[in-house]
C-alpha cells in the first residue's frame, strides 16, 4: 500500500495579508510504494553498469537498452545528430561507440535512418539521455529499440573525461557490464585479454549472398538531381559492411547494382560484365582478411574501381602500400579534407581506426584528399588502372554533403572507360 506524507508549500497569492502575502496551503501527496525490503523505491535511475578500459579506469554508469556484458574498443564519435545511422552502420562492429555531443535520444529512433539490417556495434555511451522524444517521424524511444535489438547502452558518465583520455592514449579496449557479481579486477582482466587488431569482422557484417539493389534516395530528401547520366551503368558493389546510403546514392546516380559477398570470387564477378566495380566500407583492421585484398587485386585494370574506407584501404594494400592503426581514429561528421586537385575543402563524415601510408605507396598512385585535422591521406587515385578511392564516406548519413559529387566522378570513370574500350 502506498504510504502518504503531508508536505507543505508556500504559495504566493498576492490577496492575503498573512504573512507577508503568502499563505501556507497544506498538499497531500503519495510518496513511492515500500519494497518488500520495507525501504521506499528511488524515483530516479540507481548506477548499476560499469566500464572498465585496459588503463584501470573504472566508470560507474546507468543502464538503459539491453542487459550483459560485452568487451569492445572504445572510440568517439563527434557528429551531434544521426545516432541511429550510427548505430547501424557495420563499420562499428566489435566497438563501443561514445558520443560527444551531451544528450542523445531526442529525436527517437523510425525506420527510414537504418543504415543495414542490425546493428552491429558492441554498446553505446553517452553522457544523458534525453527523458522525452521530439520528431514527426519518431516510431518508439532510444531505450527501447536498444532494448528490442539487445544492444547495451549506458549513460551518466563523464563522456567528456573519457574522450580527452582517449585523445591522450588512444583508442581503449574495456568491458561495458550491468553484472554486479563480476569484480573490477576481473572486468580489466577480460580487457586487456581481447584484442580488436588482426580480428577479421568483415565475414559476420558482409552479406551471405548476392542480391540486386533498386532502392533511390527518396526525392523528398534527394538534394544533387543535376547533370546525371541517363544510361544506366551495371555496378558490381563487394559487401565488407556496405551502408545502404552508398547503395541508394549509386542507383540514383543511375547505376544498377548487384551486392556480392566479401569472399565472392573475382572470376565470378568478371563473368557479370560490369561497367564498374565498388569496394565498400566495413570494419577492423584491413591486414586481417587478406582474401579481400586479392580479390581487389585479382580486379585491377580489368574494371574501373571505387574504394570507400575499408575499400580504400584494400586499394592501398592492392597497390603495393601498407595500412597503420591510428591513435583513436576518425569518426565524426565534421572532418575537413582538401582536394589536392581542385584545392577546395570538403567538411566529411568519417568512421575509420585505420590509414593507408602514403610513403609506401608506389610510383602513379596519387593521394587525391588529405585530412586537414592530422595530414593523413584521405584519397587516391590510379589513372593506369581507372583506380579512385575515399578514406571517408561520400554518402555521409549521417553528416555533410559536401562529397556526394564523388559518386558523379565514379560515374565519369566508367563513361570513359567505355568509350576508350
Amino acid at each position: 500500500m502506498a504510504a502518504t506524507t503531508t508536505l507543505g508549500f508556500l504559495l504566493p497569492t498576492g490577496l492575503s495579508p498573512r504573512r507577508g502575502g503568502f499563505k501556507v496551503s497544506l498538499i497531500r501527496c503519495s510518496a513511492s510504494p515500500l519494497t518488500t525490503s520495507g525501504l521506499v523505491e528511488k524515483p530516479w535511475d540507481s548506477y548499476n553498469a560499469r566500464l572498465v578500459l585496459e588503463d584501470g579506469s573504472i566508470w560507474p554508469a546507468k543502464s538503459f537498452g539491453a542487459p550483459g556484458t560485452r568487451v569492445a574498443e572504445l572510440v568517439f564519435n563527434t557528429s551531434l545528430t544521426g545516432y541511429q545511422e550510427i548505430l547501424t552502420d557495420p563499420s562499428y562492429a566489435g566497438q563501443f561507440v561514445l558520443m560527444t555531443n551531451p544528450q542523445i535520444g531526442n529525436t527517437g529512433v523510425n525506420l527510414d535512418d537504418e543504415e543495414s539490417e542490425q546493428c552491429f556495434l558492441a554498446g553505446l555511451v553517452i553522457r544523458s539521455l534525453s527523458i522525452s522524444t521530439s520528431n514527426w517521424r519518431c516510431t518508439k524511444t532510444l531505450a527501447d529499440y536498444l532494448t528490442e535489438r539487445n544492444l547495451m547502452g549506458v549513460y551518466d558518465l563523464d563522456t567528456r573525461a573519457i574522450t580527452r583520455r582517449l585523445r591522450e592514449e588512444g583508442s581503449l579496449n574495456g568491458v561495458l557490464t550491468t553484472d554486479q557479481t563480476k569484480t573490477d579486477q576481473e572486468l580489466l582482466h577480460m580487457s586487456r585479454s581481447w584484442d580488436i587488431v588482426g580480428i577479421d569482422l568483415i565475414t559476420d557484417v558482409s552479406c551471405k549472398s548476392p542480391y540486386e539493389w533498386v532502392n533511390k534516395t527518396d526525392s523528398e530528401w534527394d538534394f544533387n538531381t543535376a547533370s546525371r547520366s541517363g544510361k544506366p551503368y551495371r555496378v558490381i558493389a563487394y559487401d565488407f559492411g556496405i551502408k545502404h546510403n552508398i547503395l541508394r546514392r549509386l542507383s540514383s546516380y543511375g547505376c544498377q547494382i548487384t551486392v556480392v559477398p566479401s569472399t565472392f570470387p573475382a572470376s565470378e564477378a568478371l563473368k557479370m560484365n560490369p561497367d564498374g566495380i565498388l569496394f565498400s566500407n566495413g570494419p577492423g583492421d584491413p591486414s586481417a582478411v587478406p582474401y579481400a585484398v586479392e580479390t581487389v587485386k585479382e580486379l585491377l585494370g580489368k574494371a574501373p574501381v571505387y574504394g570507400i574506407c575499408m575499400g580504400h584501404q584494400l586499394l592501398g594494400q592492392a597497390l603495393g602500400g601498407k595500412t597503420f592503426k591510428m591513435k583513436f581514429g576518425h569518426h565524426g561528421g565534421n572532418h575537413p579534407v582538401r582536394n589536392n586537385r581542385t584545392g577546395q575543402v570538403e567538411i566529411s563524415a568519417q568512421n575509420h581506426n585505420y590509414a593507408v601510408d602514403p610513403a609506401s605507396l608506389p610510383g602513379g598512385v596519387e593521394v587525391t584528399h588529405v585530412n586537414l585535422n592530422d595530414g593523413s591521406c584521405a584519397g587516391l587515385s590510379f589513372p593506369a588502372m581507372n583506380v579512385m578511392s575515399l578514406q571517408y564516406h561520400p554518402e555521409a548519413s549521417p553528416g555533410p554533403h559536401d562529397s556526394d559529387n564523388a559518386f558523379k566522378e565514379f560515374i565519369e570513370l566508367m563513361k570513359r572507360s567505355k568509350q576508350s574500350s
